[in-house]
């Protein structure tokens, strides 16, 4: 055993030094740059990188550790749930990443609440007051998702090292910190494309295993040995009461894709020729073979019903049926995939406070791009150190859906702002009132009532859409009224 945690210790520090020399590679491209270097790396991504870092980013963490959890406790209904990302993520980028990448790039903007400001204009004041509010929400609601995300890859590595969870996430965060501040998004990109590769070797050799140990007949014949509700359930928990609401799952992955900030950037930093067919190309085979992930908890509730922890059921699959070796490998892929994004919220958070909150507050301020780029390191380093201090004192909680409170919330928040302005422009009133809107509706049904985990952010997503088309003409037409008495 003391053999094999000598080679989990080399197999995480061997990586800790390519992410590292990753970041530092980056950090030589936007030395000299504006802004957009570390904001949006400089819009230099390609294809491949691109499709890369939004296949990673979106399946990550809660897929690998979050979903087999889910599908553990609640069965089959989570493997169609989270099938739904793929294709979702492909019309994302097929129909609404490149409207997105040129309005932008005319705007100049380099993050999402940037570009929700200047979409809705309005004098310089309300401008600032958009930006700034959309860059608050941002934070608070990312650094709970974060919160999770650095929980579930301190958990993992604890257990595969050997070490404390306190230890343990200080490892993690700690190098994810370096590299983000070294390299900012070009970084994360490209340790998402890393990333992304391990982390579908890793469910091709998990698939392999699972299907060779036993027929996929044998499979459903122990699983309805154990609970017949785990394929054939009554309802779609966790994602509502009708067994319909897992559909829902795919509208909600695609405005997942297109509208929340930290996987919505990503598409302001595609090159200028980037063709997003070719993103689609990726995206595609990546994101099905992601998809298979949740199977684990269904192999691991045949073999261990007896698990109190939903959320230990990767831990005790690799535990219990890989070499420790091959496990060891594994596990890295999978702290991979939490890492991937761990780093994109952080870059996000950082971004919002060090760019969005900055500029809005101090909008006359005047900086070297070199004391710009020192500005945003600092706050990813500021704000990690905050998420693992949120990770110390959060209560106990299930991590997907805690992710889901954070990213479903902001996805109701930003819903009207970014995704109905496309063909729909309202005014920063009615972005304003969206937003709260958003964050007051979606949290609510999340923190206070038993709505599935999809409804709650739809129905948010659903009453900031009203809100921002009502205010916004309410507010035209009052304008409108008293410029015409004004003549």
């Amino acid at each position: 055993m003391e053999d094999y945690q000598f080679l989990n210790w080399s197999l995480l520090l061997g990586s800790f030094g390519i992410l590292i020399l990753i970041g530092y590679l980056s950090s030589r491209a936007i030395k000299d740059s504006d802004a957009a270097g570390f904001l949006v790396a400089g819009r230099s991504l390609g294809p491949f990188v691109g499709a890369g870092t939004i296949v990673a980013t979106g399946f990550s963490g809660w897929g690998f550790m979050g979903s087999p959890g889910v599908a553990y406790e609640f069965g089959s209904i989570e493997v169609l749930g989270n099938f739904f990302f793929a294709p979702a993520m492909v019309i994302a980028v097929l129909y609404f990443a490149n409207f997105l990448r040129k309005r932008a790039e005319e705007l100049g903007s380099c993050t999402i609440p940037e570009y929700v400001s200047q979409v809705h204009g309005g004098g310089s004041r309300i401008e600032r007051w958009v930006k700034g509010v959309a860059a608050v929400i941002t934070i608070v609601l990312l650094l709970v998702f974060l919160t999770s995300q650095i929980k579930a890859v301190g958990l993992l590595g604890a257990s595969w090292l050997g070490i404390g969870l306190t230890e343990s996430a200080i490892l993690m965060i700690g190098v994810i910190i370096l590299y983000t501040m070294l390299g900012g998004l070009a970084a994360v990109a490209w340790t998402d494309t890393l990333m992304v590769v391990g982390m579908c070797i890793g469910a091709v050799v998990m698939m392999v295993q699972i299907f060779t140990d036993v027929s996929l007949t044998e499979f459903v014949e122990r699983l309805n040995a154990v609970n017949p509700e785990l394929l054939n359930p009554s309802t779609a928990a966790p994602y509502g009461e009708s067994r319909s609401s897992v559909f829902l799952v795919l509208p909600y992955a695609f405005l997942f894709t297109a509208v929340l900030p930290y996987m919505a950037v990503r598409f302001l930093a595609f090159k200028p020729s980037v063709k997003m067919h070719h993103v689609a190309i990726w995206v595609a085979p990546l994101g099905c073979l992601l998809s298979l992930v949740p199977i684990i908890g269904l192999y691991v509730r045949i073999a261990h019903p007896e698990l109190t922890d939903s959320d230990q059921a990767m831990p005790a699959y690799l535990a219990s049926f890989l070499h420790p070796a091959l496990a060891g490998i594994i596990t890295l892929f999978i702290l991979f995939a939490m890492k991937s994004t761990a780093n994109s919220l952080l870059h996000t958070v950082s971004s919002a406070a060090s760019h969005d909150l900055r500029t809005a507050l101090f909008p006359n301020s005047n900086a070297s791009n070199n004391r710009i780029l020192w500005i945003n390191r600092s706050w990813v380093a500021i704000l990690g150190v905050v998420g693992f201090l949120m990770m110390l004192f959060a209560p106990p909680f299930m991590l997907s859906w805690l992710g889901i409170l954070g990213s479903g919330t902001l996805l109701a928040v930003m819903i009207g702002p970014v995704f109905i302005s496309s063909f729909w422009q309202g005014n920063a009133c009615g972005a304003l009132a969206a937003m709260l809107t958003g964050l007051v509706t979606s949290g609510s049904f999340l923190l206070f009532t038993d709505v599935g985990w999809v409804e709650g952010p739809l129905y948010g997503c659903l009453a900031s859409s009203v809100i921002y088309v009502a205010v916004s003409k309410l507010t035209q037409e009052k304008a409108s009224a008293a410029m015409a008495r004004s003549y």
